[in-house]
């Protein structure tokens, strides 16, 4: 699905150049960060250059959620993907470079940790687990599964993770380990989630983590693993589990943040409108959870509203479920 949505976005954007190489220049949405959030926002862009015929040029860019706020705060791109919220750090350095940003949440996503489809003795794994599995105590030390849990065979765990520049990286060892960017650093890392999938599918003895678009459209390549949650309960990463909350603590809102003074350009704020309008279609039909439909109207309201700053104080907010993140949105 997304192979081939590539492919119709670059075509849209060649076609473009052709026809008005100067109107693009001057017609220009550029956007970088999250691999978790680029399904989503890279189908909007693509119906939305459709829409306009070629008038305006969206590019997405794939750099993690680190990276892109890097360049976002360097005022960069006009919008950035994030997997979780920006942190006290992007924020002074937002700051510093008098770069103000709308924050808007724009889905939920079950991080999801995958085996290989060959893998027949993991049948869930508790968060103690996969903490013994990516703790820094763990790095040269615990190597085999059977070291995870007595129960599993005598065989070398192969670890597959997001790179350090990824929120779900920041996310995954937080929900985990209990300390953002706190893991064993002796893992296949990349910002790229496909090539997890491929790293993943490869290995018998593997194991990974990426966001629930990338396990849904390489389905028969992956084995997802329920994990067991707050009430003792193993369940498995699915959009109806993120909707109850019982896919819990790697269920996990994601977000783009909109440069205030990019948002003043007609492009940015029609794309922006464009977003928050068909957010909810388009989140489905990459396999995320869409909000309600009053979290894309507030959405509009800060943009209209120009609303600027963070509701997450510069950190994350562990197990947030969708109706926990509506009443935050609504304070």
């Amino acid at each position: 699905m997304q192979v081939t949505r590539l492919f119709a976005a670059m075509s849209l954007a060649l076609a473009g150049v052709a026809a008005s190489g100067a109107a693009l220049a001057q017609s220009y949405v550029k956007i970088d960060g999250s691999s978790t959030v680029f399904p989503v926002t890279e189908a909007v862009a693509e119906d939305f250059q459709k829409a306009k015929k070629g008038a305006v040029r969206v590019t997405v860019g794939i750099s993690g959620t680190g990276g892109g706020f890097k360049k976002f705060c360097r005022g960069e791109t006009d919008i950035s993907n994030a997997s979780r919220p920006i942190s006290e750090k992007e924020m002074a350095d937002c700051k510093a470079a008098g770069v103000e940003y709308l924050e808007m949440p724009v889905a939920f996503d079950a991080l999801t940790v995958v085996v290989n489809p060959k893998n027949d003795f993991v049948k869930q794994l508790s968060v103690a687990e996969l903490k013994t599995m990516w703790e820094p105590s763990a790095q040269g030390k615990v190597m085999n599964w059977n070291q995870v849990n007595p129960a599993f065979p005598d065989r070398p765990l192969k670890l597959f993770g997001a790179g350090a520049d990824s929120g779900t990286f920041d996310y995954f060892t937080e929900a985990v380990t209990g300390k953002s960017k706190s893991s064993r650093g002796d893992f296949t890392a990349s910002e790229d989630d496909n090539v997890l999938v491929q790293g993943v599918s490869r290995d018998v003895n593997a194991l990974g983590f990426f966001g629930f678009a990338y396990y849904e459209e390489n389905r028969g390549k992956l084995k997802a693993v329920p994990i067991v949650n707050d009430k003792g309960v193993a369940v498995a990463p699915s959009m109806e589990n993120v909707i109850n909350g019982t896919y819990n603590p790697l269920a996990r809102p994601i977000f783009i943040y909109v440069n205030t003074k990019a948002a003043q350009r007609p492009e940015v704020k029609e794309f922006v409108e464009y977003y928050m309008k068909n957010g909810d279609r388009l989140a489905r039909e990459v396999k995320y959870v869409p909000l309600p439909k009053k979290a894309y109207e507030y959405n509009l309201d800060v943009l209209a509203k120009m609303r600027k700053g963070t509701k997450f104080g510069g950190h994350n907010k562990v197990g947030l479920t969708i109706d926990e993140l509506m009443k935050l949105e609504a304070k």
